[in-house]
């Protein structure tokens, strides 16, 4: 799980241009929207398209969902980690 998370750290830097920021400043258990990172609503969005577009997974759900899913870098990994799961059965 810690592979996939240093990837989706590497993408969250990639995909919305973070300067100064190195996947190590990044704390897999901190928020990353309001206070932790700081993300908005239109970095979820670019989020959400990068990560369907390197894992090939679908983001539906409602909003308390989505919220869950986007808490951080650890559930982020964990949603990717049981969408492969699925995928590969």
């Amino acid at each position: 799980m810690k592979a996939l998370e240093q990837e989706i750290k590497e993408l969250i830097i990639a995909s919305l241009s973070l300067e100064d920021i190195t996947p190590d400043d990044i704390d897999a258990e901190a928020p990353l929207f309001v206070e932790g990172l700081g993300l908005d609503s239109i970095d979820a969005l670019e989020l959400g398209l990068a990560l369907q577009k390197k894992y090939g997974i679908t983001m539906k759900g409602d909003k308390e969902e989505m919220r869950a899913r986007f808490a951080s870098v650890a559930t982020l990994a964990a949603y990717v980690a049981s969408q492969r799961d699925k995928s590969a059965s």
